[in-house]
């Protein structure tokens, strides 16, 4: 035992020397292309690292789309895999190959696994984030993920630091839980700006930032897709809605006459067929693997 601790001693003293390097060293960040959130990120998010995204029930689709565009923004270019349970796919529906095209996303450039329960998912995230091939991984989840812990969150975080790839972590109807993100952020659904003749505009969201490791919470924000620059940007009207609906304050409050018909909906972000079924489409297949 004499003999063990100077070389104990040792490797406590080389593995204090490394830790704050490690901490210290700097990530690579992509903008996601709204100033006001680059600006409050400090110039983006950091790629290498997992970012937990939120959204209720009712903003299910709503929290899939900011989680595949964040996705298509972290790979600039290279594929990113969608992982989710076979239970998912039953209670979602499957993801519409139409839906991705009509947001920038190649179906072909994308790769989604179905895994059989939480456990497996949890796995098969942990064993692609180490793929430095890979764009980035989105990781999707339904409630409370049998296994989801401080500690299975600290082996994804890992991993996506050795590799650099970006790993997004999207939590349908869950509760907050402590665990190693780097950020976390709550999605809902927000009215899109409608286009002339009252047609339903680009697709846009609230996006609030909850929690951050390396700075405070901020938002909320509304972003609308620019699907021709493939980036988010600020609502095209100047802190006004459609049909006359005001941003300020963090949320939003009516102006309108009474009578004045409500403002058109979002159109679709990834439409989602009940029961799975999905009619044929000569859009380009989703390539699935498990």
């Amino acid at each position: 035992m004499r003999d063990s601790s100077p070389v104990l001693a040792r490797l406590r003293e080389s593995l204090q020397q490394l830790e704050p390097r490690r901490a210290t060293a700097p990530a690579a960040l992509f903008a996601l292309g709204h100033d006001g959130v680059d600006a409050a990120l400090g110039g983006g998010l950091a790629r290498g690292r997992l970012h937990e995204i939120f959204a209720d029930q009712e903003d299910a689709s709503s929290g899939a789309g900011v989680a595949a565009l964040f996705s298509l923004r972290a790979g600039e270019g290279r594929p990113f895999l969608w992982l989710r349970t076979e239970t998912m796919q039953k209670r979602v529906g499957q993801l519409h190959a139409t839906g991705l095209v009509e947001l920038g996303i190649d179906p072909a450039n994308m790769l989604l696994v179905l895994a059989p329960d939480d456990a497996a998912l949890l796995h098969a995230a942990a064993e692609a984030a180490r793929c430095a091939g890979l764009g980035a991984v989105l990781v999707e989840g339904w409630g409370a993920m049998r296994g989801l812990d401080l500690t299975a969150s600290r082996r994804l975080m890992l991993a996506a630091e050795a590799s650099g790839v970006t790993l997004f972590l999207l939590r349908i109807a869950a509760d907050a839980a402590p665990s190693t993100a780097d950020t976390r952020w709550r999605v809902s659904a927000s009215p899109s700006i409608a286009l002339e003749a009252d047609a339903p505009g680009a697709s846009l969201f609230q996006i609030e930032l909850l929690r951050r490791r390396a700075g405070l919470p901020a938002g909320p924000w509304r972003m609308e897709w620019d699907r021709d620059r493939l980036c988010f940007r600020r609502p095209a009207t100047d802190g006004r809605g459609a049909n006359g609906r005001v941003w300020a304050g963090g949320g939003e409050h009516d102006d309108r006459d009474a009578g004045t018909p409500a403002p058109p909906l979002s159109r679709p972000v990834l439409p989602l067929a009940p029961g799975g079924a999905v009619a044929p489409d000569p859009a380009p297949f989703v390539r699935r693997a498990g």
